[in-house]
């Protein structure tokens, strides 16, 4: 839920100092993508962002920020509802993606954000208020991507009591940050007198005010502190003479000083309500049981107390941060059961009024488990979408005994740890769940029993699996049978959402033992293909036909393919469906069936029906600009890459890998093959990282065909060898003949080079697999070595060098420079053994027949 008083810029009084010089400065943060302003509490930062932001011409979303923002998705909501709040329709796309939940890539997310923010045209200022609060490395991250392509008419504003937790040398040296610090929000003496003159009706000296700012350095909230103790002084030159030198010192003493002057009545008011990270009168006088909450909360507000109000209305506050923190301080450690009971009155209140999850919160605080759990189990479903860092940080402080009988939450913990890529947490809390809920057998009824071990074992199959142990997974496949024949409902868990990471929808991508995937796919293909309403199913179907098709047994693919395609339990899942269609058209291209292949891509556009639906075609897409490739449509593709907001440069990630090997293959069709190179690189050294077999041999053979493409062949050698040394054990064919008659050309000649012992890293390939796959090609080794095969750029020249048009036309045609056009004709001349253009069209017209 957005708490709407978060996006409000806070009330300031009218009667505020002016403050030029910190406006002048702030104002030069427009030159610059983000200003930080930064200083411990007390320094005026958000009083400072809210006078500049009354009178700032550019439109100001604001979000202030508190602990449970240190959400993923929370902090990024609140971003976006800012926006929101200033410009109406403003992101649906972005809030689409966070309803999604944590499955979600933090940079899919970001991109759309910048989208949004690139169409709206208008100067824009995001201030971020109480940045400190903010330590979840994830979000410290996408900040640092957000930073990094943000608009020029959008500005980021940052008030934090610390440094930022990105990167900040090259946004200083780029004159991209714009810092403001102690030095600069400290009042001067001239604004001190003003202060102590205008808004506090001590009539102090100048040598009073000099002796206080030489006290406070300046510090707003220690010379605020000091007028208010100043007031009751009777002494005021001794009193000045009192203050510590430091602010720690400062502050403690002056707030003593306050809270002892108040009446009995308000300082329990001031101890109770400190709790609150927002309070109103009704949620005050739940807090502390009495009933003149609202005009307690004036008169602190006209006693400037530290409180801020957070409306135009006066009916929300907060209490200013450095007597929030000291307050809660004094109340825990004297009076730990006051602390106790005014967060369970809290919660209580925030349960009643629909704010559950600050409930939980307090629940917590004040060791209501039973009564956290209960909010938990209530908001499950949500929270595993939308808050499922807070859960993890939830359920990680319960006690255990406390959702003991609760299997549900545990296996919902367990889901979220498995979708946040806390791989470890998860495999432990499994070990212990099985132990716990095998003992509850006689406390539960027998069918919620078996439902619940069903799932653990569910669980345990899911960890054995990310473990690379299919055999122990089959066998914890096998106790689901017995408990669940029915399957569980988290086998289907969020499949009809996106999620760039594939390791759970294609096996192969994950599986590096093919021919153990083969016993262990149809083995379970087998046990559950008569079951009617077993969705799951569906992801062995197509990983099985993938097996088969890179086999290259074809037929057999399409077999099970058809089989998948046939069952109706498949159809609300999008994400089955597309691993379906991309399988079937996969195998329709290769077999010859070029229109079918590319009909069952546009028919998927149609079939999905997902909140996800621009997401999932980014993959969809990336497919149809390969088989685009593949029939020789060079623009179709182009057109792909001009739209699908990925570049060589970008930071590389598992999430989005089958789009990046599509736009490796496109960049080198379309005369970019350095960057393309340059892209394969890092995807390389990725998959080698997260040790996935089959698609570092796809990215190796596309640096093969890549370099053999610029004439390096002797470099194009070794990557191929590579592919060829893991390919072998498992049998890969598909992957390397799908690249074409290129591919067969350096099969060739790595045969030839392997036979004479000419090629320097030649051990473990054997000759029988080389000619095995050049047997797939329908050629010998000796039909290729009379005649190079040009590539489809060349053959393209080629034609229109015989329809008689010159370089320059040609390089016109084709959208390439005149240089790249001479590179590809000498190419051509090397490979027919030809020494001009009419010698070319003739060997060409030879070499076709």
């Amino acid at each position: 839920m957005i708490v709407s008083t978060k996006l409000h810029i806070p009330h300031i009084r009218n009667a505020l100092v002016s403050r030029p010089r910190l406006m002048h400065k702030l104002n030069e943060g427009m030159d610059a993508k983000v200003t930080l302003v930064s200083a411990q509490a007390g320094y005026g930062k958000t009083t400072a962002l809210s006078q500049w932001a009354k009178q700032c011409s550019a439109l100001v979303a604001w979000v202030s920020l508190d602990k449970q923002d240190n959400d993923w998705i929370q902090f990024w909501s609140y971003v976006t509802a800012s926006i929101q709040e200033r410009v109406p329709g403003f992101g649906k796309a972005v809030s689409s993606l966070l309803e999604k939940g944590p499955s979600e890539s933090s940079e899919t997310v970001i991109k759309a954000l910048l989208n949004e923010l690139n169409r709206f045209t208008n100067e824009m200022v995001i201030i971020l208020d109480d940045y400190h609060v903010i330590e979840l490395p994830a979000i410290h991250d996408s900040l640092v991507y957000l930073l990094n392509y943000l608009p020029p008419h959008i500005h980021l504003y940052i008030a934090s009591r610390t440094d930022l937790g990105i990167p900040t040398a090259r946004l200083l040296a780029k004159g991209d940050l714009h810092r403001i610090v102690i030095q600069d929000l400290r009042f001067q003496l001239d604004e001190g007198l003003v202060f102590f003159r205008d808004m506090t009706n001590l009539l102090l000296t100048k040598e009073q005010v000099t002796e206080l700012f030489r006290q406070t350095e300046g510090w707003i909230s220690g010379l605020q502190l000091a007028a208010i103790s100043l007031k009751r002084s009777n002494n005021i030159a001794e009193s000045i003479h009192q203050f510590s030198g430091q602010q720690h010192h400062i502050s403690h003493y002056l707030l003593e000083e306050v809270l002892q002057h108040q009446s009995d009545s308000m300082r329990d008011f001031l101890l109770e309500t400190s709790i609150l990270s927002r309070m109103n009168r009704s949620l005050c006088e739940a807090v502390t049981g009495k009933m003149n909450c609202q005009v307690q909360l004036e008169r602190l507000e006209k006693l400037n107390l530290f409180v801020i109000p957070l409306d135009d209305q006066r009916n929300w506050y907060r209490y200013h941060h450095l007597l929030s923190d000291f307050l809660q301080q004094q109340l825990s450690r004297t009076y730990p059961d006051k602390w106790k009971q005014a967060h369970i009155n809290a919660a209580n209140w925030l349960e009643n009024h629909g704010f559950e999850e600050e409930a939980v919160e307090h629940y917590l605080e004040g060791k209501q488990y039973a009564n956290a759990v209960h909010l938990i189990e209530k908001n499950l479903q949500t929270l595993v979408q939308s808050k499922s860092v807070a859960l993890i940080r939830w359920v990680s402080v319960l006690p255990e005994n406390s959702f003991a009988e609760k299997p549900m939450i545990e296996m919902f913990y367990i889901s979220v740890l498995l979708g946040v890529g806390q791989w470890n947490s998860a495999f432990q809390r499994v070990e212990q769940a099985k132990i716990r809920f095998q003992a509850l057998q006689e406390k539960l009824p027998d069918a919620e029993w078996k439902r619940t071990m069903g799932n653990i074992y569910f669980f345990c199959a899911v960890m054995s699996y990310l473990q690379k142990d299919l055999v122990q997974t089959s066998a914890y496949f096998e106790l689901v049978e017995q408990y669940i024949p029915e399957g569980s409902f988290f086998q289907t868990m969020g499949r009809n959402r996106y999620q760039g990471y594939d390791a759970f929808d294609d096996h192969l991508a994950f599986i590096n033992d093919l021919h153990a995937a083969d016993a262990f796919l149809l083995k379970w293909i087998k046990t559950w293909e008569t079951k009617k309403k077993y969705p799951f199913i569906g992801f062995l179907y197509v990983s099985y036909s993938k097996l088969l098709y890179e086999w290259n047994r074809l037929d057999e693919a399409e077999l099970y393919i058809n089989q998948a395609q046939g069952r109706k339990d498949m159809q609300p899942f999008a994400r089955i469906l597309i691993q379906i269609s991309i399988s079937a058209s996969r195998i329709q291209q290769a077999k010859g069936n070029s229109n079918r292949a590319s009909d069952l891509l546009e028919q998927l556009k149609l079939q999905i029906n997902s909140p996800d639906y621009d997401l999932l075609m980014l993959k969809i897409e990336a497919e149809q600009a390969c088989l685009s490739l593949q029939q020789g449509s060079t623009q179709d593709a182009f057109d792909w890459m001009q739209g699908c907001g990925l570049a060589h440069t970008d930071e590389v990630s598992m999430n989005r890998l089958t789009e990046y090997l599509a736009l490796a293959r496109v960049l080198s069709a379309c005369e970019r093959t350095h960057e393309a190179l340059h892209l394969l690189e890092r995807l390389n050294l990725l998959l080698s990282k997260e040790d996935r077999l089959r698609d570092r041999i796809k990215a190796l053979i596309l640096q093969s065909v890549m370099l053999q493409r610029l004439g390096r062949d002797e470099a194009a050698l070794v990557p191929l060898e590579i592919a060829l040394l893991l390919g072998e054990p498992e049998g890969y064919i598909r992957s390397f003949i799908d690249e074409g008659p290129i591919m067969a050309k350096l099969l060739s000649v790595y045969l030839k080079g392997q036979q004479s012992s000419r090629l320097r890293n030649t051990s473990g390939v054997s000759f029988a697999y080389v000619k095995q796959l050049l047997q797939a090609f329908h050629v010998t080794p000796e039909e290729l070595s009379l005649k190079e095969t040009l590539t489809e750029q060349e053959m393209r020249i080629l034609q229109l060098i015989g329809n008689g048009f010159s370089n320059k036309e040609v390089a016109h045609q084709l959208n390439i420079s005149g240089e790249t056009v001479k590179s590809h004709i000498k190419n051509v001349y090397r490979k027919l053994k030809v020494n001009n253009r009419v010698q070319a069209l003739q060997r060409a017209k030879e070499v076709e027949n």
